[in-house]
């Protein structure tokens, strides 16, 4: 996991249980959830929607965000395939306003990557498709969604574009006009 010194964003490993007939794992236990979170002094939250995507390779969702009321915390993990999952400070009062922490998610490794309110979310996905399954703490608000685009220089993420060799870069018409920080930092972001 790349790590920009970021209060916020957690990565959560299973305790796997593995033997001949298969495997066996909690994907989701709310007491060490909310334990986690109290330890990094994040407020506790609960879960209102669960969301399944399935994404060819190559396809590049985000920058996403919701601004409040209907702010979203996000615990993703990909169930099939392989992605990596970004997550973005949008606080403009944070020391780490704009920087980003990423994982890469796959169906092997079980990790889940916790993407609280106040952050942009996205992914790149690395296999030749990927499903993603994520917790959301609010429900999808149309008038409150918003993005920034995935190739913000100020953000400057390192996307792993080079595993994409024989696929191509896929991106909504949403987020290839998606506006780059610079022009939203005075409106649409986190206090």
């Amino acid at each position: 996991m790349q790590v920009k010194d970021l209060n916020g964003p957690l990565l959560f490993t299973p305790k796997i249980f593995k033997d001949k007939r298969g495997f066996f794992f909690e994907s989701w236990n709310q007491n060490i959830f909310l334990a986690a979170l109290e330890e990094h002094g994040q407020k506790t939250i609960n879960f209102v929607q669960d969301n399944h995507s399935r994404s060819n390779a190559g396809v590049l969702r985000g920058l996403h965000y919701q601004l409040p009321p209907y702010s979203q915390g996000k615990l993703v993990r990909c169930i099939v395939g392989e992605i990596f999952d970004v997550a973005v400070d949008i606080r403009k009062s944070s020391s780490s306003f704009g920087k980003w922490q990423a994982a890469i998610l796959s169906a092997t490794n079980y990790q889940q990557l916790w993407v609280p309110p106040g952050f942009a979310h996205g992914f790149l996905t690395l296999s030749d498709y990927a499903e993603v399954l994520y917790k959301t703490t609010d429900f999808w608000d149309q008038g409150s969604e918003r993005s920034i685009r995935w190739d913000d220089q100020e953000i400057a993420i390192n996307w792993p574009l080079e595993i994409l060799i024989n696929s191509k870069l896929q991106l909504s018409e949403k987020d290839k006009i998606a506006p780059l920080l610079a022009e939203i930092r005075e409106i649409d972001l986190f206090q």
